[in-house]
């Protein structure tokens, strides 16, 4: 039988050893050496003749033993390569054959990939898109952010002033050259009707260093920088598109910005975006050196390191020309730099848009992988039920000579074919999956247009659909390698599950429990930590109830002078009439919105030394019943009043961490002065703290103004031009107002454009959607993990009392109670959820610590949620035992001991 063709094919037999072949080529060689030399004998010659004779035909003997060697295995070779394809071939047959007769189990392994191989790309593609990408600007690597750090002042990361900006492009010997920028809005007139756009203000090196190249006319050069120059602006590709037509002459022809006339000198390609802003327009921002002094900390750096430049080398380099512009540029003392630990900071740029998403992305990614692991042990498990199943065809393959490599093959590819289909249905899933994050993700998200199930996602695809097959195919092909021929042979296919079986699907539910555990520790801190979040007073109440919007009022500069007041008056008097409206107010930045204005100052009792940096805060200038319309409290003296407004009084109201800081209490305050220019404001008011950067960083000292201030930033009256205004309303949604807000504010001025329409509530939820997309996605990952956790104690329970049921019906035959079996099962599945919750509780209390740097609140060690987490799995594990439990104690205990 061992000849027949088809038996080796089925069933490899042993290759013989190279010593093996060698020896049977001497063999072969001699015998016809011998033959040859009989044949030369038999003519005539003498046997040393025709030995001679013969050799001298045949040739050197052991270069022809050498030459057939190889020739035989490269047929060897040839023959295991045809062997291998035609296994193959047979085993994916047989695999299809098998698996089209259990469309069950094909169904319930197919569903468990996919979930677990559809997270795990549809995260993938989300990490790959941000983090693992390189940002779509040549030689992205040498780009680098350009920031200060002043641990006196606790900031660590500080916008720069054009002074620094100045002494790089001059003395850097790092740098091929940087450049400053800053997102803004601006009102575009001149085409149709007045529009608030979102642009982008450049040095002229910014986009030449992301080595940008315009669709249409040139970008900005250093000739274009100088003051005095003609103002020019570059358009975004959608811009052209949606506001200018898609004009080909589009070059050359003068939009108004900010009622200022610039020629269009440029349009950029389709989908450049600088950052993780949309910007519609790019303008160029002249600074003339002669007025630029240290301490304008207002602007967003950026450089391209030249070749060959290490970060490191650079940064020495920065820290060289920082002291530099301190000597050169006034405004700041060397010394007082010094004293606050003031230097200049570097970061890659792909880490600078990137910040704090990428632990988060990378907190995500783990947990998809948790949830992968809990599906291949679910799936591990049922297969170990089906190779049990088949324990005697093993036996009789083996037995009759099918080797271990052979058998195992077989499992490997039928795992192969089940996890090929959960990774097509996965690919699906994730396609779904990433639409579905694209439609929930803030514009503002890094790199969203970016994202999609490109080629690598599709490799990454790929390559885990075949690492998930092998790593659950591995255990089967070792339960077939430890069959016993005998004993299954023997066992006529009655013999039960080893010892050995039941030890490897324990532990592999044990493991399941321990890891959904984990995921569901991490979802709950999670969830604490957005509760807690929630629970923070940001410096207002009630969101819901509030609409707020921008209104600017074009111009060049800061102030919009005594237009702008009477547009400010103008916009209060008539949304106080709106229907429904309770209150309104104006300010230049509600909390969290992300607008912010800083400017330094002095305090009347804590004068500043010579050299030294006056403290810096945060300024806002307000209009109406402001603190009140936001239900933010009013700790000590008054309000800012329209009286203030109108009679120009030199009044502030500060926060209640300011107050703190330099008095003992917020009545303390009260009357004491500031200074920002040469006017001293007195202090009237202390009120509740806000956190302008979100509810879970620490609230910001700020100072307000009176919407109308004298003497402030070089003008005589100051009335910010950047204005927004909220409405107060309890009769239906707020939203429900804007057609009659738009209405007022083109009655007030039709030059004027609505943007950044927010409730405060979205506002909100907006500064924590990075907590928000961790809780969604982590709570289905855990939701999943238990899912599977729970079939996979079901599975084994089950199991077992199949398994168990002779002894079951012998127990009830001598008279257990139902009870008692109902307990004996329901026990099996608490030790197993038992164990798993201990072995999880230890992997959660170490890998809880990574999820530090994104909760906020509560502690990663935090009792309350790991007792929660561990009595609920406890429990479901215990609902889960009692569907077997039930069907255990229904066995009857005369047919359970006929069956056998």
């Amino acid at each position: 039988m061992s000849g027949d063709p088809e038996f080796r094919r089925v069933f490899r037999l042993p290759r013989a050893p190279k010593r093996q072949v060698t020896r049977e080529l001497d063999d072969e060689l001699g015998f016809h050496l011998d033959r040859r030399i009989e044949k030369l004998v038999e003519e005539g010659l003498t046997p040393d003749e025709a030995r001679a004779r013969a050799l001298e035909a045949f040739g050197d003997v052991s270069d022809v033993r050498d030459y057939c060697f190889k020739q035989s295995m490269v047929r060897e070779r040839t023959m295991r390569g045809i062997d291998w394809l035609s296994d193959t071939w047979q085993d994916l047959r047989f695999s299809a054959r098998s698996l089209r007769k259990r469309p069950v189990f094909v169904a319930a392994v197919t569903l468990t990939l996919a979930l677990g191989i559809g997270a795990a790309t549809a995260v993938f593609s989300i990490v790959n898109a941000v983090i693992l990408k390189p940002l779509p600007f040549e030689d992205s690597d040498r780009l680098v952010g350009v920031w200060l750090t002043s641990p006196g002042w606790e900031v660590e990361w500080l916008e720069q002033p054009p002074a620094t900006y100045f002494t790089i492009r001059d003395e850097s010997e790092a740098f091929e050259d940087s450049g400053l920028w800053k997102n803004t809005f601006v009102t575009v007139t001149g085409v149709d009707e007045a529009e608030r756009v979102p642009a982008t203000m450049v040095t002229d090196g910014v986009l030449p260093l992301l080595r940008a190249r315009p669709m249409l006319g040139r970008l900005f050069t250093a000739e274009d920088d100088l003051p005095g120059s003609p103002e020019t602006v570059i358009v975004s590709h959608e811009y052209w598109q949606r506001r200018l037509g898609g004009d080909p002459d589009v070059v050359g022809r003068t939009l108004f910005v900010e009622r200022s006339p610039r020629e269009i000198i440029g349009v950029m390609p389709p989908g450049f975006r600088y950052m993780s802003n949309r910007s519609d327009i790019y303008w160029l921002r002249q600074f003339d050196r002669a007025e630029v002094e240290m301490g304008d900390f207002s602007y967003n750096g950026v450089a391209r390191l030249k070749p060959g430049v290490t970060l490191e080398q650079a940064q020495a380099d920065a820290s060289r020309i920082f002291l530099l512009a301190l000597e050169r540029y006034e405004g700041m003392s060397p010394e007082y730099a010094r004293d606050l630990g003031m230097d200049v900071r570097l970061r890659p740029l792909k880490t600078e848009l990137v910040g704090q998403t990428a632990s988060t992305l990378w907190i995500l990614l783990g947990t998809v992988a948790i949830v992968l692991l809990i599906a291949c042990a679910n799936v591990a498990n049922l297969l170990l039920v089906r190779a049990q199943g088949r324990s005697r065809e093993i036996a009789m393959r083996a037995a009759i000579g099918a080797s271990r490599a052979r058998i195992a093959q077989g499992f490997l590819t039928e795992g192969l074919v089940l996890s090929l289909a959960g990774g097509l249905a996965g690919l699906g899933l994730a396609s779904f999956g990433v639409r579905t994050l694209l439609g929930t993700l803030p514009e503002e998200f890094p790199r969203l247009g970016e994202i999609s199930t490109d080629g690598t996602v599709l490799l990454f695809c790929v390559g885990l659909t075949v690492l998930t097959g092998l790593t659950f195919g591995v255990l089967p092909v070792w339960r077939a390698g430890g069959t016993n021929l005998a004993a299954e042979l023997k066992a006529g296919g009655r013999s039960g599950a080893g010892r050995e079986s039941h030890r490897t699907r324990n532990a592999l539910v044990v493991s399941q429990v321990a890891l959904a555990l984990v995921l569901l520790v991490g979802a709950g801190l999670m969830v604490r930590s957005f509760r807690a979040l929630n629970a923070v007073h940001p410096g207002f109440g009630h969101p819901d109830e509030v609409i707020t919007f921008r209104v600017t009022t074009p111009g060049p500069g800061y102030s919009a002078g005594e237009e702008g007041l009477q547009i400010v008056e103008a916009m209060l008097e008539a949304l106080e009439q709106l229907p429904g409206a309770r209150s309104v107010a104006a300010i230049t930045s509600f909390t969290m919105d992300g607008s912010t204005s800083n400017t330094s100052m002095d305090i009347e009792d804590f004068p500043t030394a010579e050299g030294e940096a006056r403290p810096s805060f945060r300024v806002k200038w307000t209009g109406g019943d402001y603190f009140a319309l936001m239900e933010n409290p009013v700790i000590a003296g008054r309000p800012i009043t329209q009286a203030d407004i109108r009679d120009r009084n030199d009044v502030v109201v500060v926060t209640e961490n300011l107050a703190l800081t330099y008095w003992d209490s917020s009545e303390a305050a009260i009357g004491k002065r500031l200074r920002d220019g040469d006017t001293w404001r007195e202090i009237v008011g202390v009120v509740g703290n806000v956190r302008d950067h979100g509810p879970g960083e620490p609230p910001v000292a700020v100072v307000y103004y009176p919407a109308v201030v004298n003497d402030f930033w070089g003008a005589d009256t100051f009335v910010p031009r950047w204005m927004a205004y909220a409405v107060r309303t309890s009769a239906g949604s707020p939203t429900a107002l804007m057609p009659e807000v738009r209405r007022i504010v083109r009655s007030v001025n039709p030059d004027l454009a609505i943007t950044q329409v927010r409730t405060l509530e979205e506002i909100r939820d907006f500064s924590m959607v990075r907590t928000s997309f961790t809780v969604f996605l982590l709570g289905i990952a855990a939701l999943v993990a238990l899912f599977l956790g729970v079939i996979g104690i079901y599975g084994v329970v089950s199991y077992a009392v199949g398994q168990r049921t002779r002894e079951i019906g012998i127990r009830m035959a001598l008279g257990a109670a139902t009870i008692d079996v109902s307990r004996l099962v329901i026990g099996q599945g608490f030790r197993l959820a038992a164990a798993g919750v201990v072995i999880g509780v230890l992997g959660a209390a170490f890998l809880s610590r990574l999820m530090t740097p994104v909760i906020y609140g509560v502690s990663p060690a935090d009792p309350l949620t790991y007792a929660v987490v561990a009595v609920t799995l406890v429990s479901v594990a215990l609902l889960a035992s009692y569907v077997p439990a039930r069907r255990a104690a229904a066995v009857n205990p005369v047919e359970a001991l006929r069956a056998e």
